[in-house]
């Protein structure tokens, strides 16, 4: 069978220990006037700041939390009014997402809203953004090769996309040190979410050989490593695993769509104060067996999840649904929360399942699932 397929990815990727040292190098061969986007804590942000080289103008913008319409609209005009030259994103996904929408808005004209997929008018970016450097400090997102921001809208209570093949970062620094001062909860909840990215795209609808290829060494890092680096976070070589699988999962995710956890996860997201990395803990044994038996009762290949089995396990003789007994006790493992621990309950099913049928990672997912098996992954998800 032929194979067809297109890929794209940040500009440069620069990845390995203590690879932040090149980062003032890299700031000054885009200009002095600089934008750098941080979390609510900005000490190691200024420790970088100090060492831009001289003359050089940087302010700094906090995004706390997920960012938020509101607060991408306030950054955006920091740096219309700084006449920045560079924006540069330094903390997790949120942060780094924050980065990549205030640089790609910043030279577009109109408004947020004007280019948001779902509730805004989802207009095309038509001028490339300012020049962005990713440099991530978590290791789960992979915002830092990805071309999209999922930007929380409070109005709505929905998270949704700034999208666009311009906001790929021009550079993405991974410097696995970062990561070695993450806490256990957070090493578990991102580290989740890097696997489901690499598990969704390995098993999409839109998959193919090149994005399988980086699955499956993405998956087989995170397999042998999670629950070393949750248990001991100064496992320098299993952080360096998870700085790589989270790479290789937004390069997947950025090029394949996603499936059914992330399907979730947007709308659930939006509705409860639920970490993405937990919401997508709870849902993926449930949502790797629905898969398995719709594709059987469709008749359709259910092969991929043998393989998936396989590797997850590392046993050559798993089957499909040793892939979802393996996801349920890693988070046991991990000690994640349950949804119904975050306030979720039944009678929030319905609009649950509906918001994810129309969303845009859906479909990827490997199968079409009906509305009974929908409402039947959140039930044994809870």
């Amino acid at each position: 069978m032929a194979v067809n397929f297109s890929f794209a990815t940040a500009g440069q990727i620069i990845f390995g220990n203590h690879s932040l040292e090149k980062v003032p190098g890299l700031v000054a061969g885009f200009g002095k006037k600089v934008v750098l986007v941080t979390g609510k804590n900005s000490s190691r942000a200024e420790e970088l700041m100090a060492k831009f080289s001289p003359g050089t103008n940087t302010i700094i913008f906090k995004v706390p939390g997920e960012p938020t319409t509101g607060l991408i609209e306030s950054g955006v005009q920091l740096v219309r009014q700084h006449a920045s030259d560079v924006v540069v994103g330094f903390g997790g996904g949120s942060v780094i997402d924050g980065a990549k929408a205030i640089a790609a808005l910043a030279t577009n004209k109109g408004e947020l809203l004007d280019y948001l997929e779902v509730i805004g008018r989802g207009k095309p970016l038509t001028e490339k953004p300012l020049p962005c450097i990713a440099i991530p400090t978590t290791a789960g997102t992979g915002a830092e090769v990805t071309k999209n921001s999922v930007i929380k809208s409070p109005e709505n209570n929905v998270k949704v996309s700034l999208r666009s093949n311009f906001m790929y970062p021009d550079i993405a620094v991974v410097d696995p040190v970062l990561t070695w001062s993450m806490p256990p909860a957070l090493t578990a909840s991102t580290g989740v979410d890097a696997l489901t990215h690499l598990l969704e795209t390995f098993v999409s609808n839109q998959a193919n050989p090149f994005i399988d290829m980086l699955c499956r060494e993405g998956m087989t890092r995170i397999s042998r490593s999670l629950q070393k680096a949750y248990k001991n976070g100064s496992d320098k070589e299993a952080r360096e695993d998870m700085a790589m699988s989270s790479l290789l999962g937004g390069m997947a995710l950025a090029n394949v769509k996603l499936g059914a956890v992330h399907g979730f996860a947007g709308p659930m997201g939006g509705m409860f104060p639920i970490p993405h990395g937990a919401v997508c803990a709870c849902l993926m044994s449930a949502v790797i067996e629905e898969n398995i038996q719709a594709l059987r009762e469709n008749k359709l290949d259910s092969s991929k999840f043998d393989e998936l089995a396989k590797i997850l396990t590392g046993n050559e003789k798993a089957m499909s649904n040793d892939a979802a007994i393996w996801a349920a006790e890693l988070v046991d493992e991990l000690q994640i929360p349950s949804l119904s621990e975050f306030g979720l309950k039944k009678e929030d099913f319905p609009v649950l399942v509906e918001k994810a049928k129309v969303a845009s990672s859906m479909k990827g997912n490997p199968v079409e699932l009906t509305d009974e098996q929908l409402f039947r992954i959140l039930e044994r998800s809870l």
